[in-house]
């Protein structure tokens, strides 16, 4: 898997592995994962995934033009409209294994019914309606140690201006 930063984003070569080879890939980099980003992994969309590369892009919530945060809905139509795409759901993994200086969240805290500090949020489509089943995933570095985390909400709940988000830019 080849990573290359080209202009504006990081190219990621996304889909090019089994589930099993990418699991033993996030092992042998010693990335941790949470149980929602083991239950995306385990999604049919990990079976036979297509192997494409793609632009990757960041951009917080208020670049988008919410100044003062939008739910999730608003934000992916905000980022269509700026000629952004949402990134198929098995970029995760891949951005992960390709992100390898990602700076360290300034606080341990894991798990607090908000996004989390330091996080990247990986923009796609989600799986489900069901509020219960995970969104996406997103990355962060917890105490020098990378994860690869689900996250759960519903559109009633509001990004936070600040909040990253990693779009596929055409």
């Amino acid at each position: 898997m080849v990573s290359t930063v080209q202009g504006e984003g990081l190219v990621v070569h996304v889909g090019s592995h089994s589930r099993a080879e990418l699991t033993q890939l996030l092992r042998t980099a010693d990335v941790m994962l949470n149980v929602h980003a083991e239950t995306l992994l385990a999604h049919p969309a990990f079976d036979a995934p297509t192997a494409r590369s793609v632009r990757i892009v960041e951009r917080t919530v208020g670049e988008l033009g919410f100044e003062r945060g939008a739910i999730q809905s608003r934000v992916f139509t905000a980022a269509r409209n700026q000629g952004l795409e949402l990134c198929p759901v098995v970029t995760g993994p891949y951005l992960r294994l390709a992100i390898t200086e990602q700076p360290n969240a300034p606080d341990s805290v894991l798990s607090a019914g908000r996004a989390p500090t330091g996080a990247i949020h990986v923009a796609s489509e989600p799986l489900s309606k069901d509020v219960e089943y995970p969104k996406g995933f997103y990355l962060r570095v917890v105490d020098g140690r990378p994860w690869l985390r689900g996250y759960r909400c519903d559109d009633t709940y509001v990004w936070a201006p600040e909040q990253r988000l990693a779009f596929v830019l055409p």
